[in-house]
């Protein structure tokens, strides 16, 4: 029996109203079945996740189906399914989302043609039945280039921005260098450090054209909809950003778009908790604050300038309670 060319993860948990048409795409891909290794994760699902899971690995010649009694969460699943990979290509896919079909065969071919390590790919969101294209952050497309070289400029959205571990194909030699893996336990945000992990220390990448993955957005099990304590990992996945850029040796040149990254996300993560209970607001603002607090002072106050108005404002207590000395923080939080 031959190796399969493209090893698909595949975890989730209580996705059993939408995993078997995930599950079915994947019977489209290849005309050999072959071809295609399906390793599903069942993370602790309550449902018929796993009953799917294991119905559609019967028609794979290549599948496990890994089942964890409770769950472990999206980072440590996806892990779970990095030590069953097969053959020179790899991908991920999430429960809720769906594929066109042939796109794993064009993914497959362009990554062997254009021999780089990391393929990326525009993706569709799915809302209430209307669907949008959203391109990659890349002007290039059919271009093989270091993944450094997609990371700037810190003001634009660039593919530090763009972390879906599913819109793309990754080599094995990704994998081979340790640079697939997340970090274990993440519940939430871990696609931040994994994607800068990646563009800093992976050899090349290149943007592709080729059938769509579908992104189905408001589903109410995703940790996107989640309003609880899982949302506070957020802290600890940029605290890891901070980390990976700061070890760097061209730290200085992409620092500061990491501080625009967390200032954005940290905004962001501020208004949402506004929907959490008192008690994990308190703990999200406190988290923030932290995250703040390690910035470095001049890049910060720089970047500042540069953000909207808006998010200055949803920063401006955080950043006022963080100032030192006699730095004063203005109320669009702006340091003067």
């Amino acid at each position: 029996m031959r190796t399969p060319l493209v090893t698909v993860i595949l975890p989730a948990k209580d996705a059993g109203a939408y995993i078997g048409t995930t599950l079915e795409t994947l019977t489209r891909q290849f005309d050999d079945p072959a071809a295609l290794k399906l390793v599903a994760i069942d993370d602790g699902s309550r449902d018929g996740t796993g009953t799917l899971m294991r119905r559609y690995a019967e028609r794979f010649p290549h599948a496990e189906v890994i089942t964890n009694a409770t769950p472990r969460g999206l980072a440590t699943a996806r892990n779970q399914g990095l030590a069953h990979v097969e053959g020179d290509a790899f991908c991920f896919l999430d429960g809720d989302d769906w594929m066109q079909p042939r796109r794993l065969e064009v993914l497959a071919r362009r990554l062997d043609d254009l021999g780089c390590d990391v393929l990326r790919t525009d993706h569709v969101t799915v809302t209430d039945g209307t669907r949008v294209l959203k391109p990659a952050p890349y002007p290039w497309r059919d271009r093989v280039a270091s993944p450094r070289d997609a990371i700037l400029p810190e003001d634009e959205s660039t593919m530090v921005d763009y972390p879906y571990a599913w819109a793309g194909m990754l080599h094995r030699r990704v994998l081979d260098d340790g640079l697939a893996a997340f970090t274990p336990g993440l519940f939430t945000a871990e696609d931040r450090p994994w994607i800068w992990r990646l563009h800093l220390q992976a050899r090349s990448f290149a943007v592709v054209d080729a059938p769509a993955l579908l992104y189905r957005r408001g589903v109410s099990t995703s940790l996107t909809q989640a309003r609880d304590r899982r949302q506070l990992d957020f802290v600890r996945a940029m605290h890891e950003v901070l980390d990976i850029v700061e070890a760097d040796a061209e730290a200085e040149r992409f620092l500061p778009k990491a501080v625009w990254t967390v200032l954005a996300l940290s905004s962001r993560h501020l208004v949402r908790a506004r929907r959490m209970t008192p008690s994990l607001r308190r703990e999200m603002r406190s988290g923030i604050r932290g995250l703040l607090q390690r910035l470095p002072e001049g890049t910060t106050g720089t970047v500042l300038t540069r953000l909207d108005g808006p998010r200055r404002r949803v920063l401006a207590s955080l950043l006022r309670e963080t100032a030192a000395g006699s730095e004063h923080v203005g109320a669009d939080g702006v340091r003067v």
